[in-house]
């Protein structure tokens, strides 16, 4: 699984713009911190790299291209996005799962699937509960098994321990260690780095538009270069 790598991601809205030439790399297996204030454009940039919102000017390099919208449809098939209110469709849990399956499986492959991946999530018993009555740490478990049976090699995540008490935040690190250790790459944006020890070393910071190293997880020997790449 190769990286993911961005080059001169910019956009703009008008004459506003909201980031310039920002230069970003995900790597298979490591998890990324995105830091900054509220209104930074965190999100917006998350969206722009899932391909959700085309970039004013973004460059991919392996595979090359540098049209925007192209760029858009190619990273919407290496990279998943989970807002930090994750969509529930009405219908049971197992119903929202069935729409991330890959189209073309026999019967007895999609139920196999399926079942894994309430496993893994650990929500077999809320396999037939309505969705959208699920509290906001079950829901977060239905996105990230929805992502993990997508089977993008990266993810992004807006906020995803935000409004999670302590249990359902440990059940979402266990999650997070998951996918890593299946070798997906994580980027991670959010405002409380704290809830993050594990992945706390490699933080980046939005600020003013810019991309930079956040100077509180760099070590004696750390270089930006270095990190953002």
């Amino acid at each position: 699984m190769s990286a993911l790598q961005l080059r001169d991601i910019t956009l703009r809205y008008g004459a506003r713009s909201l980031f310039e030439g920002l230069d970003l790399d995900l790597h298979p297996g490591r998890c990324r911190l995105l830091c900054g204030d509220n209104g930074a454009g965190k999100s917006s940039l998350l969206r722009v790299i899932a391909g959700l919102q085309p970039a004013t000017r973004i460059r991919l390099l392996d595979p090359p291209e540098q049209r925007p919208r192209r760029a858009a449809r190619q990273l919407r098939r290496r990279v998943t996005y989970l807002h930090q209110h994750p969509y529930a469709f009405r219908g049971s849990v197992l119903a929202n799962l069935r729409l991330a399956l890959p189209r073309g499986l026999d019967r007895a492959t999609r139920r196999a699937r399926l079942d894994e991946a309430l496993r893994w999530a650990g929500i077999e018993h809320l396999a037939q509960a309505e969705a959208i009555r699920l509290s906001g740490g079950e829901r977060q478990r239905l996105a990230l098994a929805r992502a993990w049976l997508r089977g993008t090699p990266f993810l992004l995540l807006d906020e995803p321990t935000a409004n999670l008490d302590a249990a359902a935040r440990a059940r979402m690190l266990t999650l997070l260690d998951a996918l890593l250790a299946d070798g997906r790459g994580l980027l991670i944006a959010t405002h409380d780095p704290q809830h993050f020890p594990a992945f706390g070393r490699d933080r980046l910071r939005l600020a003013g538009g810019r991309l930079g190293l956040d100077r509180k997880s760099a070590g004696p020997a750390s270089s930006e270069a270095a990190l953002l790449r």
